[in-house]
């Protein structure tokens, strides 16, 4: 594979807690700002039917990732999902407002789920954002393997990509947020201390963002990680669905899906 598997700062156990918590709420500022995922949302619509239920389990959800924007997005379609937000480091904050926000009936779940060992208790239609470049082939694969002997369905869906375009544009993200991080509420004093005296946010933002375009996967490379889990008539499909609007960023998409979905895996575009 052509990834290469760099650190990422908010991923070690050094990196306190609540720095980790001001890095996911300035993506979550792009994420609700730009709609980034607003391109997959008929992909997922249909993977969700193929596998006979509407009920998500989004694992590595950091604040929320791209799902107060879709549900705005089913809910216009009149679909709709419910389910769980889970991650390993819980956003306590996004926690809340997820929990007194209404309109979308996915909600955060409390206790960490590391997403390698998922409790027997969550089952659904599992969905990873901007997450699955955070594990090397042997546990990635583990995931998906976990997915096919529970017979869950399951989508990965990254925008970062080993591009140039792609990386130039993770240049936007620090400096959305050092234009944003004084509106952002609630208003905390160590987010602007760590913004803007010293800049430890931006800085994360702007060096992980660039790993991780480093460590993104390939279609072809997430179909290689499936050979051979392919159960029970367990169907893959992976490729690359374009954005439109002002940051028309590509979706690289991987779904699987239990029996009753499209015979053989493929590449589409």
């Amino acid at each position: 594979m052509g990834r290469l598997h760099l650190i990422e700062i908010q991923d070690q156990r050094w990196f306190p807690n609540f720095l980790r918590d001001h890095v996911t709420d300035g993506l979550q500022f792009v994420f609700d700002l730009v709609n980034l995922y607003r391109p997959i949302a008929g992909r997922l619509r249909n993977a969700l039917d193929q596998a006979g239920t509407h009920h998500v389990v989004d694992l590595c959800s950091g604040a929320g990732g791209p799902w107060p924007r879709l549900c705005q997005v089913f809910e216009q379609e009149r679909v709709a999902v419910d389910g769980s937000l889970t991650d390993k480091h819980p956003n306590a904050r996004a926690a809340r407002q997820a929990r007194d926000s209404g309109g979308c009936s996915i909600r955060f779940h409390a206790e960490p789920v590391d997403a390698i060992h998922i409790p027997a208790s969550l089952a659904g239609f599992r969905t990873m954002f901007t997450s699955f470049h955070h594990f090397r082939p042997a546990e990635a694969r583990t995931i998906l393997q976990d997915a096919v002997e529970k017979n869950q369905g399951i989508g990965i869906f990254e925008v970062p990509k080993r591009s140039a375009k792609t990386i130039l544009l993770v240049f936007l993200v620090p400096i959305g947020y050092l234009l944003s991080a004084p509106f952002m509420r609630p208003l905390q004093w160590s987010r602007l201390l760590f913004t803007y005296l010293v800049p430890v946010v931006p800085a994360v933002l702007w060096f992980d963002g660039i790993v991780s375009c480093l460590r993104a996967y390939s279609p072809p490379e997430l179909l290689e990680l499936t050979y051979g889990l392919s159960a029970n008539g367990y169907h893959w499909q992976s490729g690359e669905q374009r954005g439109e609007g002002v940051v028309p960023a590509t979706v690289t998409y991987l779904i699987g899906c239990p029996s009753g979905a499209q015979s053989n895996p493929a590449v589409s575009q």
